[in-house]
């Protein structure tokens, strides 16, 4: 039954923190993250703060969501760092005041960069928790301040100042965050926001926070300070179709009644709840994208005639991308594949064509071969000019590209189903 269960349940992805204990490393995640995502119908998938592992993501695959929450300060050269204004004095104090945060880990921001902008690229379910929600915005182009306390809250009018984290009061430090109308974190405290003041009183733990807000987040709160205490995309925000992009400062897995685990409000593990909601849609639309028939069994001797053919088409595929000359060696396994091209009765005309299109042949490798040639040229302009963009401007060049095969892959499935329809009627 578990391992059932293991391969329904969607699998949310969550980046450990690295501490030392007894002069070890030790990777961890908040036990009240990983007990809301299971008591909501997700497992939670550990990854840990391990160098390399984040050119590794594709064995973490499928990723039905991802939970980014708690860690040390992102590295500042990710944001516009110079835009601080801070002295070095001012620089050297907060380091001395935030030891245990400003010791910048860039292998934790690299898997979660890659992390949150594959969940941009592919609409993954997101949800970020303080730091998780300062990564997303950074992702999305977004700044930080390098330290609240002192590009923002000292410079406000004294009963406007707010205290963003109590190192001696961890889980019991509140302050007060006015809630936005109409967006999701106001349906989900309504019953706790009087009307008109639409107030809340939050737990945080952190010295830095948004400063300028990417362009495709709308606030949801505000600190009485103007610091944005929560944000989501309006775009991608629709639970019951696997969509969810938010990120909040405030912690509301740890407001909670002293001694208990009676939450504040009602509200407290809605964003959760809902965050697991798309993540569930989200793998039943995975799914059903990707569902295909299982592959028929073959004995032994059918199994190695068509490894014989995988590996036929294989090097032509490689000969075919890669403009590389035959060499001689590899004719006679490039023939298995124009046998059976020339002599399977079971492929159409257009399979047959669009095979022999590939290159899959002895017969076409060289015409193939002789047009690549042709296409060196603009292919060299094409990666000179690439190689000028910025990585902004290729990421979103990269996103737009899978976008229109995702698009494409949509119509296609749509004439197919209609050719099978136009077919059985």
């Amino acid at each position: 039954m578990a391992t059932e269960l293991s391969n329904i349940l969607p699998r949310v992805l969550i980046v450990s923190r690295r501490t030392v204990r007894k002069n070890k490393f030790v990777d961890f995640v908040g036990e009240y993250h990983l007990d809301l995502i299971v008591s909501y119908g997700a497992v939670p998938v550990i990854l840990p703060r391990v160098t390399g592992v984040h050119m590794l993501l594709e064995s973490f695959e499928p990723i039905h969501g991802v939970l980014l929450c708690e860690g040390e300060d992102i590295d500042p050269s990710l944001y516009e760092e110079e835009a601080s204004g801070l002295t070095p004095e001012e620089l050297d104090e907060i380091r001395r005041v935030h030891a245990s945060d400003t010791s910048v880990d860039k292998e934790k921001d690299n898997i979660e960069m890659r992390l949150a902008k594959l969940c941009l690229e592919r609409n993954i379910p997101y949800l970020g928790i303080c730091r998780g929600s300062q990564v997303l915005n950074v992702a999305c182009g977004g700044t930080l301040y390098l330290d609240v306390g002192k590009e923002l809250t000292n410079k406000v009018p004294e009963d406007l100042r707010v205290m963003h984290m109590d190192y001696d009061n961890y889980d019991g430090h509140r302050h007060a965050v006015k809630v936005v109308e109409n967006t999701p974190l106001s349906r989900w405290f309504k019953d706790s926001l009087e009307e008109g003041k639409m107030e809340l009183w939050v737990n945080s733990y952190h010295h830095q926070g948004v400063k300028r807000l990417a362009e495709r987040f709308v606030p949801m709160a505000f600190a009485p300070d103007g610091l944005i205490e929560g944000f989501y995309d309006p775009d991608a925000y629709n639970p019951e179709e696997g969509k969810f992009i938010m990120g909040l400062q405030f912690h509301p897995e740890r407001m909670r009644q002293p001694d208990s685990d009676e939450f504040n409000y009602p509200g407290c593990p809605f964003a959760y709840q809902e965050f697991v909601k798309a993540v569930v849609a989200y793998q039943k639309k995975l799914n059903s994208a990707t569902n295909v028939p299982r592959p028929v069994k073959l004995d032994q001797e059918m199994e190695k005639k068509r490894k014989s053919i995988v590996r036929s088409f294989s090097i032509a595929r490689i000969i075919y991308k890669g403009g590389r000359d035959m060499h001689l060696s590899k004719e006679s396994e490039l023939e298995v594949g124009a046998e059976f091209l020339e002599s399977n009765t079971a492929l159409t005309l257009e399979q047959e064509s669009r095979l022999k299109q590939m290159g899959a042949t002895v017969r076409n490798s060289s015409s193939f071969l002789a047009r690549l040639r042709l296409n060196e040229e603009r292919e060299a302009l094409a990666r000179k000019v690439m190689g000028n963009m910025s990585v902004e401007q290729l990421s979103d060049l990269m996103s737009f590209y899978h976008m229109m095969g995702q698009i494409c892959s949509e119509v296609l499935e749509k004439k197919l189903h209609g050719m099978v329809n136009d077919l059985a009627s």
